[in-house]
């Protein structure tokens, strides 16, 4: 049947020449925002590294970003005109873009610029394969209709990446600023580009440009060439096919081993390929009956999920009971391998997903509830465990976000999972082999979970905060000891200076250097009038009373700012100098050399102490010196696996790494805090198995690398994910 909002394409060049100036404009006005963006976010975190360290590099990136965005009409108006330029070479075949990155000899601060924008590309293409896999092939046809041969997207990776660098390329940015400018940079992009890429493509196809096979018979040279890609729409759909289909092949070879380790466990009628002596249930029956099944509610899902059980089985169970609606005997029905492999491999993971810490009940009942649509892909389309671009991936993603349990109740807590509730039922009601409808209810997540993800950068950098105020003021305590022993360890002093010393003054040395720094003029002063008063004591002992009045009232106003700083007011201050008087009034009073206070410990008020225990406090730590140069190259932003005492597994984030101490923060996908350890501390915990370097952002992608360990450790083999 005929779609009765697709136009019949105009082929000829004037209609195409119009489009091709809608997609342009279309284009520019969304991408136009994008250079605007950057600064602001750039600004806090560079001024957040200036309020937290001492380094010069944020503050002269900062000036360069202030200049920078003082020139923002200019860097915009390049930005559009590039954009722009880039559908102009696509119908003059202009190829002044190229591949978008300049060539010739460039200095080492160039090519790190340009290897930075490679990496952006790469990211963006896997992050939208299929988008533009789809306004690729539009585009090809449009470019048919011009009379030209194939041209390049000019919107795509390459050309956004090379209107980036060509809009900074004389802005100056130094080798410390680059990173923040192309994280940012992509940071933007994916606030416009799914919805680009998506009325573009809506664009194209409403007049006729369509990718799929099915292609209106008009007998064009567009759906010639439509059929001579047929073939290649439905092979693999990414470029490097060679390597996809090697995944494929050893994730399928993980399963084989690991269920031939499990047959003996299995423990579960249909759990292994022979389980009945029936007809065997290929991938299309499956489906059906997937099908017919998808909206029901499966109380043997709930009870796996509640119970703990076991997820797969349940899958399994349920789909076999199905069968009977055909009228079979599911204790008869054989599954074949491929079917066994799809199958296990949704329970598998969702199993982890459900079992992932911090995700609320309803979560776990939510994400249990796409069990059977998810089969059904993946019993059609195995893509779905290797393209991380997928979909029905992203889908996941978003509702597992959404469903993270934040340990209170918030209406927008409260919103965000009416709305992942109201998503899940529109994909349960309406999936019908269509990937377009996890694509709109993802959508209709983003703008509750861009609150969320904003809400959890607020919540690390306030643990980032604690944790580095802590270390500050343990450092300035210890600066703090340390010249205190350096002028008090072995003199006789008497009781009243040597008090002072050990509390107020000590208490004033560690103000100053937690506000204007180690050896600022203050904190010289500071280190003078305790050498100044230690001085006035001896000459006291010494009978020098006339010497003693006068450095007394010399140093007097320096005293008294000390005392101030310690909380004491101007009466009790005026009292403390009239018990000082009192004491250096009299040379024979007892003047002796006293122990020294303990040195001060960083009290950390964490759970973190309970979980090092497992490697021996802050004892001596047994570790591999390879795994300890791998936790010392850890980079903020590195996403890890932990594994807390109770056995609990969670993803956790590098949130910050200590310019005094050289510990690691590491975060949940919620900002709080877990762990502060040293890097050998970290390895301690790797060799026995607690933390994992191998982990992933997204909860689908993380739960998957999961699969792939369980499945080479059960299965003997020592294959990585």
């Amino acid at each position: 049947m005929p779609n009765p909002f697709m136009q019949p394409a105009n082929t000829s060049p004037a209609a195409a020449e119009r489009l091709l100036g809608e997609l342009k404009t279309l284009s520019v006005e969304r991408l136009a925002a994008v250079p605007g963006g950057l600064y602001e976010p750039i600004e806090r975190q560079l001024n957040e590294a200036l309020r937290l360290g001492t380094q010069l590099t944020p503050r002269n990136d900062l000036k360069l970003v202030l200049a920078m965005r003082q020139h923002n009409a200019k860097y915009v108006m390049r930005y559009r005109e590039l954009v722009a330029r880039g559908f102009d070479d696509f119908r003059d075949r202009n190829t002044a873009m190229g591949s978008g990155l300049p060539l010739g000899l460039v200095n080492e601060s160039e090519l790190e610029f340009h290897l930075a924008g490679q990496r952006l590309a790469e990211g963006i293409a896997r992050r939208y394969q299929k988008p533009l896999e789809l306004l690729e092939r539009r585009l090809d046809a449009l470019s048919t209709a011009l009379g030209l041969p194939a041209a390049t997207n000019p919107v795509g990776p390459v050309q956004l990446t090379s209107v980036f660098l060509r809009t900074f390329q004389d802005a100056g940015v130094s080798d410390s600023l680059q990173p923040l400018m192309f994280r940012q940079y992509d940071e933007e992009l994916s606030k416009v580009l799914a919805e680009l890429y998506q009325r573009l493509n809506s664009r194209l196809a409403i007049h006729g440009y369509l990718a799929e096979r099915r292609r209106p018979a008009f007998g064009s040279s567009e759906a010639a060439q439509e059929a001579q890609r047929a073939p290649e729409a439905t092979g693999a759909e990414s470029p490097p096919a060679g390597d996809t289909q090697g995944k494929q092949q050893e994730l399928r070879a993980l399963m084989h081993r690991w269920r031939a380790a499990n047959d003996d466990a299995g423990g579960s009628q249909g759990d292994s390929p022979a389980a009945g002596d029936g007809p065997r249930l290929r991938a299309a029956e499956l489906s059906s009956v997937a099908m017919l099944i998808q909206r029901d509610t499966h109380p043997e899902l709930s009870r796996a999920v509640a119970d703990g059980g076991s997820l797969r089985l349940a899958l399994r169970h349920c789909l076999l009971e199905g069968t009977r609606r055909f009228g079979l005997d599911p204790d008869r029905m054989r599954l074949g391998e491929d079917e066994e492999d799809a199958i296990d491999l949704v329970g598998l993971l969702f199993e982890s997903l459900v079992r992932s810490e911090g995700l609320a009940a309803e979560g776990q009942r939510l994400l249990a509830r796409l069990m059977v649509p998810y089969a059904r892909i993946a019993l059609g389309d195995f893509k779905l465990f290797m393209q991380a671009s997928h979909p029905a991936r992203r889908f996941v993603d978003a509702v597992a976000l959404s469903c993270e349990d934040w340990g209170e109740e918030s209406p927008q807590h409260a919103e965000l999972l009416q709305r992942a509730s109201a998503a899940v039922d529109r994909v349960v009601a309406g999936y019908n082999e269509d990937l377009a409808i996890f694509e709109v209810a993802t959508r209709e997540l983003q703008d509750l979970l861009e609150q969320n993800r904003r809400r959890a950068e607020v919540v690390e950098r306030r643990s980032v905060e604690t944790v580095n105020g802590r270390e500050r003021l343990l450092q300035a305590r210890l600066q703090a000891a340390a010249a205190l022993a350096q002028r008090a360890s072995g003199v006789p002093l008497s009781a009243t200076v040597f008090e002072f010393l050990e509390q107020q003054w000590s208490h004033h040395v560690v103000q100053v250097i937690l506000r204007d720094g180690f050896g600022c003029g203050r904190h010289v002063v500071a280190l003078e009038l305790a050498d100044e008063l230690i001085a006035i004591d001896q000459a006291a002992a010494r009978c020098g009373r006339g010497e003693v009045v006068t450095k007394v009232v010399a140093v007097r106003p320096r005293l008294v700012e000390c005392l101030s700083s310690a909380g004491i007011d101007a009466d009790g201050a005026n009292e403390w100098m009239a018990s000082l008087a009192r004491a250096l009034a009299f040379p024979d009073a007892s003047r002796v050399a006293r122990s020294l206070p303990a040195v001060p410990k960083l009290d950390d008020d964490g759970d973190d102490t309970r979980l090092l225990k497992a490697v021996g406090g802050h004892g001596a730590l047994d570790f591999d010196q390879d795994t300890l140069d791998r936790m010392r190259a850890l980079e903020p932003g590195t996403w890890l696996r932990l594994t807390d005492e109770a056995g609990n597994e969670t993803g956790v984030k590098v949130a910050w790494i200590s310019p005094l101490t050289s510990r690691l923060l590491l975060v949940n996908r919620r900002g709080v805090r877990r762990l502060v350890a040293s890097p050998a501390e970290l390895a301690a915990l790797a060799k026995l198995g607690r933390l994992s370097t191998d982990a992933d952002h997204m909860p689908f992608d993380d739960a998957l690398h999961q699969v792939r360990h369980r499945l080479a450790a059960t299965g003997g083999t020592a294959q990585a994910a």
